[in-house]
């Protein structure tokens, strides 16, 4: 039996990048089935904003029977009774708890920067529990739930990929000083998690101070996970996509037990829409973990390689890193360097 991933296309520029990243994976022969769906704002307005969540029911059967989901760029409507988003929604409904982004520069675009390391964020729990109370007409909390739980899988998974990738630097970002008992929680369970990998050693760095070093001196976190919980790494990991050049640069998963989403760590730039203009790096390398994930790494490794060569050579490349190629051009330059590696 064949794989199966849930392709849901979403909303503004999402049609045109995932539609780029559904080329490369056939272009490369991939033997897993896509099956394309819907979710998002978009069709929630169109249906007449009466159901409950951004994702319909029968998008939802599709993706508790496929064996993983790819979630194109979808927008969130900020007002209070607009359902959660897609990806929370999808993170808590089948317990991603980890949310990844590796961040790693390409030479031409940011040749004063020579980064690569990981942001490993929680993603089913903190602040993103949505939990807020109107205490008064003037006053609402929210609430920051941590459980050791969460942290201990969240932990052990990030310890893990440490182990794998023979990282021996584990960078613990928290506001400890402050929120004693929820980040206290956090930290023994990354100390307990990390003594399982010889010779890692574990940094504590609070929120504040890592913003800071982060833009001093962001090569000094070469080589480590970076490791928090659901707000900070959020906020951190998107700093971390500031400094590679551009956010369309950025891919990332979302991983649990079971079960994994892949996304473009882009939001869904409606701005851009049907402009064929934006760049579809983030969302191609998503797909490419994605295979890899379904047991096709060949496809992975022969797609990261095309895509950074034709980064680095500038030829057809997207507005937002000093080209003038449309998103097509640049999809159909990343298609031809892959099948080529994949002949050989």
């Amino acid at each position: 039996m064949g794989k199966k991933a849930t392709i849901i296309m979403g909303d503004g520029i999402g049609p045109e990048v995932v539609d780029s990243m559904i080329r490369v994976l056939k272009e490369c022969n991939t033997q897993t089935e896509l099956i394309l769906s819907d979710a998002g704002s978009e069709q929630w307005q169109r249906n007449g904003e009466k159901d409950p969540t951004y994702i319909p029911e029968a998008t939802m059967k599709l993706l508790e029977t496929t064996d993983a989901c790819f979630k194109g760029p979808t927008t969130t409507i900020p007002k209070p009774g607009a359902p959660r988003s897609v990806a929370v929604t999808l993170r808590q409904k089948f317990e991603l708890y980890s949310n990844i982004r590796p961040i790693k520069t390409y030479k031409r675009v940011t040749p004063n920067h020579d980064l690569d390391f990981v942001c490993f964020r929680e993603a089913t729990e903190g602040l993103y529990t949505g939990i807020e109370v109107q205490l008064t007409e003037d006053a609402a909390i929210a609430i920051r739930k941590i459980t050791r739980h969460g942290c201990r899988r969240f932990a052990n998974s990030a310890v893990e990929w440490a182990r794998k990738y023979n990282m021996k630097k584990f960078v613990a970002i928290t506001k400890r000083n402050i929120l004693k008992v929820t980040d206290g929680i956090f930290l023994d369970e990354i100390q307990t998690a990390a003594q399982k990998v010889p010779g890692l050693e574990v940094q504590e760095l609070y929120i504040d101070n890592m913003m800071q070093q982060l833009v001093v001196n962001p090569s000094q976190f070469n080589g480590s996970v970076l490791a928090s919980t659901n707000l900070f790494m959020d906020i951190v990991s998107e700093l971390a996509s500031g400094i590679i050049g551009s956010i369309g640069l950025v891919y990332s998963s979302n991983m649990g037990d079971n079960y994994a989403m892949f996304e473009a760590a882009h939001g869904s730039a409606p701005s851009f829409k049907g402009q064929n203009k934006v760049n579809p790096t983030a969302a191609v390398l998503s797909g490419a973990w994605m295979a890899e994930y379904l047991g096709e790494s060949h496809i992975k490794d022969a797609v990261f390689a095309a895509t950074e060569q034709v980064i680095n050579e500038g030829k057809y490349v997207t507005f937002d890193i000093g080209g003038n190629s449309t998103t097509t051009q640049m999809t159909d330059a990343i298609i031809s360097v892959a099948k080529t590696k994949l002949r050989r």
